[in-house]
């Protein structure tokens, strides 16, 4: 049987979407771009701030309480529904230690029929000294050696699954440039 790996955020999740309108918006109102303007993927750039203060916005919202509310995207859980029992699935993302306790707890609760392990690469925040076993994703997947698939809305990771041996494919999103529809995508996996 086939494995899949499949990213959380922006993936099984509309986290970008979901922060831009509940969290950055209310808490900046003269923000003047659209989440279809989201063309680069950290949008610190496009927001006209820093990392730091868009990666601290963002884990404010993870930790708020919100992170757990979001609904799985239908279409994928649809997908998974349909498809999941043909294949093994792990959850495979980049979270900050302080914020992966959640994402694996709304992965179980969403998708834990199918997806039955949770991998996580630390996103690095300023002042944590952890120890780093992976630079990325791809350096855990060469490590894991069990992925046949990677899906993700990350083009970045795509190339490093590639590089370990993995196919991947890319779920679209305004910061990526695959042009089909989210239902192409998944019929691609299948």
């Amino acid at each position: 049987m086939k494995t899949i790996a499949w990213d959380v955020d922006d993936v099984l999740n509309d986290l970008m979407l979901t922060w831009f309108k509940e969290k950055w918006q209310p808490d900046h109102p003269a923000c003047k771009i659209n989440y279809e303007n989201i063309s680069e993927n950290p949008p610190n750039r496009l927001l006209n701030t820093d990392i730091e203060e868009y990666s601290r916005s963002l884990d404010e919202f993870r930790l708020s309480g919100k992170y757990e509310q979001m609904a799985p995207i239908k279409e994928v859980l649809g997908w998974f529904r349909e498809n999941g029992n043909n294949f093994r699935h792990i959850a495979l993302t980049a979270v900050p230690l302080s914020a992966a306790h959640l994402s694996a707890q709304w992965v179980i609760r969403n998708f834990g029929p199918w997806i039955r392990t949770f991998h996580f690469v630390p996103s690095k925040r300023a002042g944590e000294q952890i120890p780093q076993y992976d630079n990325d994703k791809g350096d855990y997947l060469k490590w894991i050696q069990k992925v046949d698939l990677l899906v993700e809305d990350n083009s970045d990771n795509v190339s490093l699954a590639k590089n370990a041996g993995v196919k991947g494919i890319v779920i679209p999103r305004p910061w990526n440039k695959n042009k089909m529809t989210l239902k192409e995508a998944l019929a691609g996996i299948s």
